[in-house]
């Protein structure tokens, strides 16, 4: 039985079980070059098992790209934002909060370990962080998450300094879809391709972290415990729902078996 996709055709005319096929075969083909994956499993084998995997993203770049302004940073961090700036000024009065409420400004490190100890995260859990160059005001998550390792501390020096970024992003890449949980603090590209492939891989303990939630929870004066409880209940629903992460049926082998039956029938 073979299944031909035009390249002009509208997928959404699909019959199920073509668009299941098509799911399985995209996502299964998706592979890493044999030494990129060598070295990304001799990553995968350094890291204390079993880890949460957090894909961080507060790098100069993604705050500048953001145009979020924030209160509190070291002066290098500050320093190292505004030259990634150039042209992009930050927004600035109502903007700025409108544009904060919408849940656009990146999770400082030390807000990120806030929201984890208010979803009962031990302190003491294994975790991979994953980040891009020059991550800035880390200090705010490691004294409270203290068993935090990254893949320059995992690997050889000389074997990153050879690496360009895509292929250090590779290496997460690999790591992320085979840790046993995995949290985001943003939800762009590479976290939308992490949530699927783990969705495909039937490992559902995927979590992206609501910074809209936050904002709206923090705007109106909450605080301790009540702001713990609210952060809670606000990503136990997003969990629930499923919100953010790819939905497994469409990858799923039973549909595809039935819809082929079916078809041949």
């Amino acid at each position: 039985f073979f299944v031909q996709f035009l390249k002009g055709q509208r997928r959404d005319r699909y019959p199920q079980y073509a668009k299941a096929a098509l799911c399985q075969a995209c996502y299964g083909s998706l592979r890493l070059a044999r030494t990129l994956e060598q070295k990304a499993a001799e990553l995968l084998e350094a890291i204390p098992k079993p880890f949460l995997s957090l894909h961080l993203r507060f790098e100069p770049d993604m705050v500048a790209y953001s145009q979020c302004e924030y209160s509190g940073l070291s002066p290098a961090s500050i320093e190292a934002i505004e030259a990634a700036r150039g042209d992009r000024k930050p927004w600035t009065g109502e903007l700025a909060r409108v544009w904060r409420k919408r849940g656009k400004c990146p999770f400082t490190p030390n807000e990120t370990a806030f929201v984890l100890q208010a979803l009962s995260i031990p302190t003491n859990t294994n975790m991979y962080l994953a980040a891009g160059d020059g991550l800035v005001e880390i200090e705010g998550l490691k004294p409270t998450y203290t068993n935090v390792v990254t893949k320059s501390a995992l690997l050889r020096g000389e074997d990153l300094l050879n690496m360009h970024g895509n292929t250090r992003a590779a290496l997460d890449y690999y790591v992320l879809i085979n840790s046993d949980s995995y949290v985001a603090t943003f939800f762009r590209n590479m976290d939308k391709m992490v949530a699927a492939m783990r969705a495909y891989e039937g490992l559902h303990n995927t979590l992206f972290l609501g910074r809209r939630a936050y904002v709206e929870m923090t705007s109106k004066g909450l605080d301790g415990k009540e702001l713990f409880q609210a952060l809670w209940v606000a990503h136990k629903e997003d969990f629930s729902m499923g919100r953010g992460s790819a939905l497994p049926d469409c990858f799923c082998e039973t549909v595809i078996s039935l819809y082929f039956l079916l078809y041949m029938i």
